[in-house]
């Protein structure tokens, strides 16, 4: 083995790799690499045949190798019979070495077809001197050591009926990934329905300190009920703004809009008393917003995390799994697994929801929410609210919950105030067909993805700099919807392969409000089909308005109600207030690739 005085001394050396034979084994700065020796006489790299992939790697980073073990002695083995003239290569040298001293490199594989889904890899490296195999040990062993990032304490809630019933059977896949990486778990199997709440909302924060992250092995539901025990016992920040007197109120597309007089200093001054949502508390809450990574909110002063909050991680095991399908790429338990266990880091908007008694000049305390994912009203809060009469049916509940809904028709009158994004950069517009009832343009969409730039613009970005103006414009819609949504990120998952909105992003600091308006069923039928297929176009509707905002409120004004369904949680309220917190969430996650 050859060396060098570099931080990370390169270092190369002969090993026998199972089912492939001689090869020369290098590590550097980056990882590890080997070459088939006699490349001459076994065409290329037919030697290399690792795994099931017809493309086999020949090299792999640190960064994607989670655990180094060494086996001991025993058998290596010859090329597998399907690589042809590599077997014969190496088929006299297996004659005489059937037996070394091996270690085993894990880490995993991705394919051209699905870069998203990350399969085990094994790489099992044979020696005949056992001190070779054991200095190679140690050096890599050091290099994960280095690796902060990666966690070594993990508090786990598992959810034993969520989505299939499956939870506890996820969980016993993925554990041993966790105990080869030397991983230590807390594993807390839930018993009732509010039990993780209930253990993260009263965890003390001394035994919170010595985990690296917290896990959770369900759906977005069940994430949501951890975030929210975290959160609400722990995170003080000001309550989302409102319209007042004092803000310019603009007409929203194919709405009524009456706009509001300004008052004068006086009675400014009542409201503020009164009114929990005015300038002071606005300014606090711009100043939140723009911060990605570090929020300015005031956390438990006692709270270890303050500056830094624990990371969080999703295990789908739930109905739809939004949530992982957006920051991985996959709905697959060993691919989050895996991200976490290497330590992948990204930040998630989160909103804050909260429900008022009667208006917002109330006084009464509000009752406050988080959602990480999604709220929506009338067609989506029916789905859920009702829905739950139908749990033993698992997932499949959803589509004949959703039949019917669809059937009954429902809407309901409701009043929507939004904050117009003003600094919104303007995106190049394309003309599509006119078809009746379809908006006569298009957008051009950017894709959240892996390293977004979007995601990682600082908060001196355009699009986010109007932080701590006074004089936010409203805009304001009042009518008969079937639904209200307001999305955080795109929603992706198996029933609309490109979410509710295509190119949300997790990171933007901005809510995707999407209003549909009372239309008949063949309209809403058109929309939700377009929904339902890959490359449709949901939002290009009359009935439909679609706006970025950063906060809204809503009230409803008819004697019919329905619910809000937050991350697949029913919350009821006739009045909310909601805004957008960026970058609130650390997540076990790298976003998914192209």
């Amino acid at each position: 083995m050859d060396g060098s005085n570099c931080e990370l001394s390169v270092m190369s050396g002969c090993f026998y790799l199972d089912h492939v034979g001689d090869v020369l084994l290098t590590r550097n700065q980056h990882g590890l690499s080997w070459k088939c020796l006699d490349s001459s006489d076994c065409e290329g790299t037919t030697c290399l045949g690792i795994g099931s992939w017809e493309n086999t790697e020949t090299e792999i980073k640190f960064s994607d190798i989670y655990a180094v073990e060494f086996d001991s002695y025993g058998l290596v083995h010859s090329p597998k019979s399907g690589l042809g003239h590599a077997k014969e290569c190496f088929r006299k040298r297996l004659l005489t070495i059937q037996q070394m001293y091996r270690f085993t490199v894990h880490g995993f594989q991705t394919s051209p077809k699905e870069p998203c889904l990350w399969k085990l890899a094994a790489f099992t490296f044979g020696h005949m001197d056992l001190q070779t195999c054991q200095s190679w040990m140690d050096q890599l062993n050091y290099t994960f050591i280095k690796e902060v990032e990666r966690p070594r304490n993990l508090l786990v809630f598992v959810h034993p009926k969520s989505g299939k019933a499956s939870g506890l059977k996820i969980w016993e896949t993925v554990s041993k990934i966790f105990i080869r990486a030397k991983v230590n778990t807390k594993v807390i199997v839930t018993e009732r329905a509010g039990h993780a709440f209930d253990v993260m909302a009263s965890i003390q924060n001394k035994e919170l300190h010595s985990y690296d992250g917290i896990i959770a092995v369900g759906g977005d539901g069940f994430f949501n009920e951890v975030l929210n025990g975290y959160l609400l016992s722990r995170l003080k920040v000001p309550l989302p703004p409102s319209p007042s007197d004092s803000f310019s109120t603009v007409q929203s597309r194919g709405s009524s809009s009456v706009p509001e007089s300004g008052g004068d200093a006086a009675h400014e001054s009542d409201q503020k008393e009164h009114f929990p949502l005015l300038h002071d508390s606005v300014q606090e809450v711009m100043n939140f917003r723009t911060v990605n990574e570090s929020c300015q909110g005031t956390e438990d002063p006692e709270h270890p995390f303050s500056g830094e909050r624990p990371r969080f991680g999703l295990i789908p095991a739930g109905s739809t799994d939004a949530i992982v399908i957006c920051t991985t790429g996959a709905r697959d338990p060993v691919t989050s697994a895996l991200h976490i266990i290497l330590g992948r880091k990204l930040f998630l908007d989160a909103m804050q929801v909260v429900r008022w008694k009667t208006t917002p000049t109330s006084t009464i305390e509000p009752f406050i929410r988080y959602a990480a994912s999604f709220a929506g009203y009338g067609f989506y809060g029916d789905v859920i609210s009702e829905s739950e009469k139908y749990r033993w049916m698992g997932p499949k509940r959803y589509d004949y919950v959703g039949t019917k809904v669809f059937l009954k028709h429902r809407s309901y009158e409701a009043e929507v105030m939004f904050e117009e994004a003003e600094n919104v950069k303007a995106l190049p517009h394309t003309r599509s067909k006119t078809w009746p009832f379809r908006s006569t343009t298009r957008t051009e969409k950017i894709l959240c993805r892996a390293k977004c730039s979007v995601c990682s613009s600082k908060a001196d970005d355009g699009n986010i700099t109007r932080a701590c103006q006074e004089k936010a414009r409203w805009c304001r819609t009042r009518g008969r919807f079937l639904s209200i949504g307001a999305a955080v990120m795109s929603n992706r998952n198996e029933r609309a392969p490109d979410g509710l909105v295509v190119d949300a992003h997790l990171s933007d600091g901005f809510l995707h409000l999407i209003l549909i308006k009372d239309c008949s069923r063949p309209k809403y039928l058109w929309h939700l089909t377009e929904l339902a297929k890959k490359g449709g176009e949901p939002l290009n509707f009359e009935f439909v308005e679609y706006h970025k905002t950063r906060a809204f409120t809503f009230t409803s004004i008819g004697e019919a109600e329905s619910v809000w369904n937050l991350d697949g949680e029913i919350f009821e309220a006739h009045h909310l207030s909601a805004q957008v917190l960026r970058g609130l969430i650390p997540l076990f996650a790298s976003g998914p690739e192209v």
